[in-house]
Protein backbone atom coordinates (compact mmCIF):
# COMPACT_ATOMS: atom_id res chain seq x y z
CA UNK A 1 0.00 0.00 0.00
CA UNK A 2 1.04 3.58 -0.96
CA UNK A 3 1.82 6.34 1.28
CA UNK A 4 -1.08 8.26 -0.52
CA UNK A 5 -2.88 5.32 -0.38
CA UNK A 6 -2.42 5.30 4.07
CA UNK A 7 -3.05 9.34 3.99
CA UNK A 8 -6.49 8.93 1.81
CA UNK A 9 -7.47 5.63 4.34
CA UNK A 10 -6.38 7.35 7.57
CA UNK A 11 -8.82 10.43 6.60
CA UNK A 12 -11.64 8.23 5.32
CA UNK A 13 -11.79 5.84 8.65
CA UNK A 14 -11.29 9.31 10.46
CA UNK A 15 -14.80 10.29 8.53
CA UNK A 16 -16.20 6.85 9.44
CA UNK A 17 -16.00 7.45 13.37
CA UNK A 18 -18.28 9.91 14.22
CA UNK A 19 -17.22 12.74 12.31
CA UNK A 20 -13.66 13.56 14.26
CA UNK A 21 -14.22 12.09 17.09
CA UNK A 22 -11.12 10.21 16.90
CA UNK A 23 -9.23 13.41 15.86
CA UNK A 24 -10.78 15.17 19.04
CA UNK A 25 -9.57 12.59 21.09
CA UNK A 26 -5.97 12.92 19.31
CA UNK A 27 -5.69 16.54 19.71
CA UNK A 28 -6.76 16.83 23.31
CA UNK A 29 -3.50 14.59 24.00
CA UNK A 30 -0.99 16.85 22.76
CA UNK A 31 0.78 19.29 24.85
CA UNK A 32 0.32 22.19 22.44
CA UNK A 33 1.98 25.64 23.01
CA UNK A 34 0.85 28.63 21.28
CA UNK A 35 3.27 31.33 21.42
CA UNK A 36 2.47 35.31 20.36
CA UNK A 37 -1.14 34.37 19.73
CA UNK A 38 -2.38 37.38 21.74
CA UNK A 39 -3.03 39.98 19.15
CA UNK A 40 -4.54 37.04 16.92
CA UNK A 41 -6.77 36.08 19.42
CA UNK A 42 -7.71 39.97 20.23
CA UNK A 43 -8.29 40.54 16.09
CA UNK A 44 -10.50 37.25 15.47
CA UNK A 45 -12.82 37.86 18.43
CA UNK A 46 -13.40 41.26 17.47
CA UNK A 47 -12.89 41.60 13.90
CA UNK A 48 -12.80 39.51 11.14
CA UNK A 49 -9.53 38.49 9.76
CA UNK A 50 -7.41 35.83 7.51
CA UNK A 51 -5.35 33.15 8.99
CA UNK A 52 -2.76 30.63 7.16
CA UNK A 53 -0.92 27.31 7.75
CA UNK A 54 0.44 24.55 5.31
CA UNK A 55 -1.39 22.44 4.29
CA UNK A 56 0.69 19.27 5.11
CA UNK A 57 0.14 20.74 8.99
CA UNK A 58 -3.66 21.42 8.53
CA UNK A 59 -4.29 18.65 11.33
CA UNK A 60 -3.69 21.34 14.36
CA UNK A 61 -4.25 24.46 11.71
CA UNK A 62 -7.92 23.58 11.82
CA UNK A 63 -8.91 22.69 15.14
CA UNK A 64 -7.23 26.04 16.33
CA UNK A 65 -9.88 28.15 14.47
CA UNK A 66 -12.26 25.76 16.16
CA UNK A 67 -16.05 27.73 16.87
CA UNK A 68 -14.25 31.00 16.02
CA UNK A 69 -16.37 32.30 13.36
CA UNK A 70 -14.21 31.25 10.70
CA UNK A 71 -15.10 29.77 7.02
CA UNK A 72 -12.86 27.43 4.80
CA UNK A 73 -13.46 26.56 1.42
CA UNK A 74 -13.29 22.66 0.31
CA UNK A 75 -13.17 21.10 -2.51
CA UNK A 76 -15.66 18.23 -3.66
CA UNK A 77 -13.63 16.05 -4.02
CA UNK A 78 -14.21 12.21 -1.96
CA UNK A 79 -11.53 13.60 0.64
CA UNK A 80 -13.25 16.83 0.78
CA UNK A 81 -16.34 15.42 1.47
CA UNK A 82 -14.88 14.11 5.11
CA UNK A 83 -12.89 17.33 5.88
CA UNK A 84 -15.91 19.20 5.22
CA UNK A 85 -17.96 17.32 7.80
CA UNK A 86 -14.73 17.39 10.00
CA UNK A 87 -14.93 21.63 9.74
CA UNK A 88 -18.51 21.80 10.20
CA UNK A 89 -18.59 20.09 13.29
CA UNK A 90 -16.14 22.08 14.30
CA UNK A 91 -17.71 25.04 13.64
CA UNK A 92 -16.78 26.24 10.46
CA UNK A 93 -18.87 27.44 7.95
CA UNK A 94 -17.89 25.48 4.85
CA UNK A 95 -18.19 26.58 0.96
CA UNK A 96 -17.41 23.30 -1.30
CA UNK A 97 -15.38 24.06 -4.90
CA UNK A 98 -14.96 22.01 -7.74
CA UNK A 99 -12.07 19.77 -7.50
CA UNK A 100 -10.82 21.41 -9.95
CA UNK A 101 -11.27 24.76 -9.09
CA UNK A 102 -9.16 27.29 -10.19
CA UNK A 103 -7.57 30.66 -8.75
CA UNK A 104 -10.41 33.45 -9.79
CA UNK A 105 -13.06 31.11 -8.65
CA UNK A 106 -11.89 29.81 -5.39
CA UNK A 107 -11.13 33.80 -4.29
CA UNK A 108 -14.02 34.78 -5.50
CA UNK A 109 -16.02 31.73 -2.97
CA UNK A 110 -13.57 33.18 -0.24
CA UNK A 111 -14.12 36.91 -0.88
CA UNK A 112 -18.17 36.10 -0.54
CA UNK A 113 -17.74 33.66 2.67
CA UNK A 114 -16.08 37.17 3.90
CA UNK A 115 -18.65 39.86 2.98
CA UNK A 116 -21.01 37.04 4.63
CA UNK A 117 -19.04 38.22 7.84
CA UNK A 118 -16.68 35.24 8.45
CA UNK A 119 -13.15 35.12 8.80
CA UNK A 120 -11.33 33.17 6.83
CA UNK A 121 -8.94 30.08 7.16
CA UNK A 122 -6.62 28.98 4.65
CA UNK A 123 -3.57 26.76 3.15
CA UNK A 124 -2.41 28.86 0.43
CA UNK A 125 -0.32 26.13 -0.79
CA UNK A 126 -3.06 23.49 -1.17
CA UNK A 127 -5.02 21.90 -2.24
CA UNK A 128 -2.66 20.18 -4.87
CA UNK A 129 0.97 22.22 -4.38
CA UNK A 130 3.57 23.05 -4.53
CA UNK A 131 4.11 22.39 -0.88
CA UNK A 132 4.98 25.49 1.10
CA UNK A 133 4.63 27.88 -1.21
CA UNK A 134 2.18 30.58 -1.92
CA UNK A 135 -0.80 30.86 -4.16
CA UNK A 136 -1.85 34.45 -4.29
CA UNK A 137 -5.48 33.74 -2.68
CA UNK A 138 -4.66 34.56 0.87
CA UNK A 139 -3.13 38.09 0.59
CA UNK A 140 -5.06 39.48 -2.40
CA UNK A 141 -8.28 38.11 0.06
CA UNK A 142 -6.76 40.37 3.07
CA UNK A 143 -6.27 42.98 0.34
CA UNK A 144 -9.96 43.35 -1.23
CA UNK A 145 -11.38 42.83 1.86
CA UNK A 146 -9.70 45.12 3.88
CA UNK A 147 -8.67 42.25 6.58
CA UNK A 148 -6.02 41.54 8.49
CA UNK A 149 -3.87 38.76 7.73
CA UNK A 150 -2.03 35.91 9.84
CA UNK A 151 0.54 33.12 9.49
CA UNK A 152 0.65 30.26 11.66
CA UNK A 153 4.05 28.13 11.91
CA UNK A 154 3.08 24.52 13.51
CA UNK A 155 5.82 21.49 14.62
CA UNK A 156 5.35 18.71 16.52
CA UNK A 157 7.86 16.90 18.43
CA UNK A 158 6.24 13.53 17.39
CA UNK A 159 4.59 12.73 14.22
CA UNK A 160 4.30 10.40 11.35
CA UNK A 161 5.08 12.55 7.94
CA UNK A 162 2.92 10.56 5.23
CA UNK A 163 4.97 10.49 1.65
CA UNK A 164 2.03 12.60 -0.14
CA UNK A 165 2.67 15.91 -2.07
CA UNK A 166 2.57 18.40 1.04
CA UNK A 167 4.28 15.42 3.57
CA UNK A 168 0.81 15.40 5.79
CA UNK A 169 1.75 15.18 9.51
CA UNK A 170 0.23 13.22 11.85
CA UNK A 171 1.17 14.26 15.03
CA UNK A 172 1.57 11.04 18.14
CA UNK A 173 -0.71 11.02 20.91
CA UNK A 174 0.87 13.56 23.96
CA UNK A 175 3.66 14.79 21.37
CA UNK A 176 4.37 18.06 22.11
CA UNK A 177 2.83 20.68 19.72
CA UNK A 178 4.23 24.24 18.98
CA UNK A 179 1.74 27.10 17.42
CA UNK A 180 3.85 30.04 16.19
CA UNK A 181 2.06 33.40 15.35
CA UNK A 182 2.64 36.39 13.54
CA UNK A 183 2.07 39.77 14.26
CA UNK A 184 -0.63 40.83 11.95
CA UNK A 185 0.50 41.65 8.08
CA UNK A 186 -1.83 44.22 6.79
CA UNK A 187 -1.95 44.47 3.08
CA UNK A 188 -2.96 48.06 1.38
CA UNK A 189 -5.90 47.92 -0.55
CA UNK A 190 -4.34 50.03 -3.15
CA UNK A 191 -1.36 47.86 -4.03
CA UNK A 192 -0.32 47.38 -7.51
CA UNK A 193 0.16 44.18 -9.53
CA UNK A 194 3.94 43.92 -8.74
CA UNK A 195 3.81 45.19 -5.25
CA UNK A 196 1.20 42.23 -4.25
CA UNK A 197 3.20 39.93 -5.79
CA UNK A 198 6.09 41.33 -3.61
CA UNK A 199 3.77 41.02 -0.35
CA UNK A 200 3.07 37.26 -1.32
CA UNK A 201 6.67 36.52 -1.74
CA UNK A 202 7.28 38.51 1.67
CA UNK A 203 4.39 36.30 3.52
CA UNK A 204 5.63 32.59 2.08
CA UNK A 205 8.93 33.45 3.57
CA UNK A 206 7.10 34.64 6.82
CA UNK A 207 4.95 31.30 7.47
CA UNK A 208 8.40 29.30 6.28
CA UNK A 209 10.03 30.91 8.80
CA UNK A 210 7.62 30.59 11.49
CA UNK A 211 7.15 27.00 10.48
CA UNK A 212 10.40 26.22 10.81
CA UNK A 213 10.82 27.94 14.04
CA UNK A 214 7.88 25.85 15.32
CA UNK A 215 9.67 22.48 14.57
CA UNK A 216 12.70 23.82 16.56
CA UNK A 217 10.90 24.95 19.44
CA UNK A 218 9.30 21.30 19.58
CA UNK A 219 12.69 19.65 20.03
CA UNK A 220 13.23 22.05 23.46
Amino acid sequence: MGYKSIKQDFLRFLGRNAAGSLINLLIKTLRVERINSGHFDTVSENEQCVVAFWHGKMFLGWYLQKNKNFSALVSLSKDGDLLASLLSRWGFKVARGSSHIGGKEALEIMINQAREGSSIAITPDGSKGPARKMKAGAVVLARKCSLKLFAVGIGYKKRITIRSWDSFEIPLPFSKAVALYSEAVVIESGLAYEETSKKIIEFETLLNELTEKAEALCLN
